[in-house]
């Protein structure tokens, strides 16, 4: 039986010292999936023009924001990597005719290691990142993460790791990780996603911006987005689909996270 299939919305970095629900979700999760032979996560925080994997032994940790507590900065997520891991995903991407790359020396960011603090706090599962591409939209991304499905056979876990709604313009506060009201079209928005996964509509999310109202408007640029793209490629077919988060955090950023079941 493979294993299933998660999309994770990241949040501010702040969760990394203050949890909140999403913190206490994403702990959840981990005691819930257990220990998985590695961790394939594909993060909105690493953009390339063509997909690159991360080849590290022992990955460094990304500290890719400024401009908050000191703290953020000291903390480390020293999980190990998994190169034949990487080399395993490279080696699927080719059979695809999915141009692809290692980059030995890349870390991990935030958008892997600030869930993973919490789903994973040993820091104990290996853990490969894959980038995305923004220049090349959903319809690649959802093939980039059918590619990678056989992992999920291989007792590797795909995460999509970005958010469902991302306009930081319009963010009240980027410490803000507390439950509070929305704007209204990021609930509408986050209604039209949950009808378009539940009906397993792939098509129409993958026109998101013009076919939702709000489409646009929640992603101003599409990088935090894609990660839910490969999330649901790799997904399988017939998925069962249960939304484990549904709360908003500064007026705008929807913290929805999704587990993608294979079918029982």
């Amino acid at each position: 039986m493979p294993l299933p299939v998660v999309f994770l919305s990241h949040g501010s970095p702040m969760h990394a010292l203050e949890a909140g629900a999403a913190g206490a979700a994403w702990a959840a999760l981990g005691r819930r999936l257990g220990r998985p032979r590695a961790l394939l996560i594909a993060s909105a925080h690493w953009e390339t023009a063509r997909p690159t994997l991360g080849g590290a032994a022992q990955p460094a940790t990304i500290h890719d924001f400024y401009g908050f507590p000191q703290a953020l900065y000291e903390i480390r997520y020293p999980a190990p990597g998994a190169p034949e891991v990487a080399r395993r995903a490279r080696a699927l991407l080719e059979e695809n005719r999915i141009d692809v790359e290692i980059d030995e020396a890349r870390g991990l960011d935030h958008g892997a290691w600030a869930p993973l603090l919490y789903a994973w706090p040993q820091a104990d599962v290996p853990v490969v990142q894959v980038s995305v591409q923004p220049a090349r939209g959903p319809r690649h991304h959802l093939a980039l993460g059918r590619a990678l499905a056989p992992l999920a056979r291989e007792d590797v876990l795909i995460v999509g790791s970005g958010h469902l709604t991302h306009n930081l313009r319009e963010l009240r506060s980027v410490r803000e990780t507390g439950v509070g009201p929305a704007e209204p079209y990021v609930d509408e928005f986050q209604e039209w996603v949950r009808e378009c996964i539940g009906t397993h509509d792939l098509d129409r999310l993958c026109g998101y911006r013009r076919l939702s109202e709000g489409g646009a408007r929640a992603h101003p640029t599409e990088e935090h987005f894609l990660p839910l793209f490969v999330a649901l490629g790799a997904a399988a077919p017939d998925y069962q689909s249960e939304r484990l988060i549904a709360h908003v955090e500064g007026g705008v950023l929807a913290m929805d996270a999704y587990l993608f079941a294979p079918p029982a």
